[in-house]
């Protein structure tokens, strides 16, 4: 069985660890009423606050700017803003995957964890006990019965992971851009380890 854990930090490179901070992430658990999975934990504390191939975002709830807590609570609260009273049957998550409740920062219900600049929200449904996430992007839905470090894993490697026709792949090493920590800190990217891609 592949630890995807593993096999992700092995394409990004050796983890930073620039803001890791357990208190920060208790915080944010009681806060939030929900623990967010170790593998993803990993995965934020190794690099966050970054801009992954280009795309995808992770934030971190140590930081002032670009702060988890604060991005997931007003994804919250954008999303609960919206009507899914008139949905098609094929384009509402309920009907779609079997969902008792539409909500958002909920103990049932869905918590943005990572987005990316083509649309895409990545939500984790914390109630369950196997890991579980689902991904819009484009007026559709993506169920994925995983943990977030074997998404993040397909999704590198160019796999429809948001629905039909939505890669991103890019060959050769994994591109990786902190996010500025201030209005005028300019950042360079930087490349993990070769893939032979």
């Amino acid at each position: 069985m592949t630890d995807y854990l593993a096999a992700v930090l092995e394409m990004l490179g050796p983890a930073q660890n620039r803001y890791a901070d357990p208190a920060a992430w208790d915080r944010l658990h009681a806060e939030l009423g929900i623990q967010l999975p170790p593998d993803y934990r990993a995965l934020v504390d190794a690099f966050a606050p970054i801009q992954i191939n280009g795309h995808l975002y992770l934030f971190h709830p140590a930081t002032e700017r670009w702060n988890l807590g604060h991005n997931i609570r007003s994804t919250i609260k954008a999303w609960s803003e919206l009507q899914w009273d008139d949905l098609d049957a094929d384009e509402d998550p309920r009907e779609l995957f079997g969902l008792d409740e539409l909500s958002f920062g909920t103990r049932n219900g869905l918590w943005p964890i990572a987005s990316t600049d083509r649309g895409e929200t990545i939500f984790l449904i914390a109630a369950r006990e196997t890991p579980r996430l689902l991904v819009s992007y484009d007026d559709t839905w993506a169920e994925h019965r995983m943990s977030f470090a074997e998404w993040l894993y397909r999704y590198l490697m160019g796999e429809d992971m948001s629905g039909p026709r939505s890669a991103a792949f890019y060959p050769g090493p994994v591109k990786l851009e902190h996010l500025p920590m201030s209005a005028d800190e300019r950042t360079e990217p930087w490349y993990g380890p070769d893939r032979a891609m």
